[in-house]
């Protein structure tokens, strides 16, 4: 347990942009801020997981921290430390407790302990033929393009043993023996293996051919992914609200470049003129619980929309993540090239730092 007495960087106000809250949030050890009143008084929590529940009502990064701050923290005395302690166990081991004085003014934060959650085991889907991307793709598999100077599969991979993953199985069909001579010839922090697809099994199907214990989950994650999505926060969300899948998502806008026609019953009510749509879309990263990968057998094809569809139909509980972290989907010419330029950007910022 620590108790923390200087604790200004874990405070914000209601009026903080959740943008900000989230800055603050990575920019220090444990996840979570404390929200005080003008008068410095406890208005309410915050952790990484309040603000992703909210993305999924609606709310958005430029809204007010006050948007999505529990409002009824579990909070303790700073006399009592034997009730303090035992307020603590009932809160998990990511446990937090502010302790307050008689006007609820926080005096320390009795932190629980440290991140528990891992994620041992990661496929990667690296097996498709690319063809949105043309020419690029006839003689190099899309996974071994460049962007930033460095092959999309090792963005993959550096993210997923940053996020303490011991085993990755990556899955390759199309120009294969590339992939394979890639891996034997990287540093790999993690243990890597490939799984050969003879016939393509879609982009769930290489979970049937893992041997792996009974109840182990896999994240899987699609090898044209590239983003700064924090894995355990996935991890913990899917436990902590009880998934058996759970999806990243991400906020995809579309503007209609038309003015739309509101009616009711025939007759007009209203024209909204190109109007912006918003939508969650799949960010080709999936948290799966041992009862979805036992859903596809060695040799089945499966896609991930078929997969996911089967667990809904027996019952299964899927959640969704809001991924509010940087993310691009490398599947078009232009989605090459708008990752390959901010790499390149934050490289070249980073040598001027330097």
């Amino acid at each position: 347990m620590i108790t923390l007495t200087d604790f200004d960087e874990y405070c914000c106000t209601p009026a903080t942009p959740v943008r900000e809250v989230l800055a603050r949030l990575n920019a220090t050890d444990f996840l979570f801020q404390l929200i005080l009143d003008e008068d410095g008084r406890l208005s309410g929590t915050i952790t990484d997981g309040d603000i992703r529940r909210a993305l999924l009502e609606g709310m958005t990064l430029d809204s007010p921290a006050e948007r999505c701050m529990h409002r009824e923290p579990l909070t303790g005395q700073l006399e009592n430390r034997n009730e303090n302690l035992r307020s603590l166990g009932t809160l998990g081991r990511h446990a937090f407790l502010p302790l307050l004085d008689d006007d609820r003014r926080v005096k320390a934060i009795l932190i629980g302990g440290l991140r528990q959650t891992t994620i041992k085991t990661a496929l990667v889907m690296a097996g498709g033929m690319g063809t949105r991307l043309g020419e690029r793709t006839r003689e190099t598999p899309k996974p071994l393009l460049k962007v930033g100077g460095k092959p999309i599969l090792e963005h993959v991979l550096c993210g997923l043993e940053a996020g303490g993953i011991s085993d990755v199985h990556i899955s390759v069909h199309y120009l294969a023996d590339q992939v394979s001579d890639f891996v034997k010839k990287r540093q790999n922090n993690a243990k890597v293996q490939i799984v050969h697809e003879n016939e393509p099994l879609g982009t769930a199907g290489a979970l049937g051919e893992l041997k792996l214990p009974v109840s182990e989950p896999v994240l899987v994650v699609n090898g044209d992914l590239i983003t700064d999505v924090d894995f355990m926060a996935l991890a913990e969300f899917h436990e902590r609200n009880g998934h058996d899948a759970t999806i990243g998502v991400a906020r995809y806008e579309t503007e209609v470049p038309f003015g739309v026609i509101v009616q009711k019953d025939g007759l007009f009510e209203r024209i909204d003129e190109k109007p912006r749509l918003s939508h969650f879309v799949a960010a080709g990263c999936y948290y799966l619980s041992s009862a979805f990968v036992s859903l596809v057998k060695p040799g089945q094809r499966m896609d991930m929309p078929g997969l996911l569809n089967a667990g809904r139909d027996l019952g299964l509980r899927i959640g969704l993540f809001p991924v509010h972290e940087y993310w691009v989907d490398v599947g078009r010419p232009t989605d090459l090239e708008r990752a390959d330029g901010r790499h390149r950007e934050m490289g070249l910022k980073a040598e001027g730092e330097l």
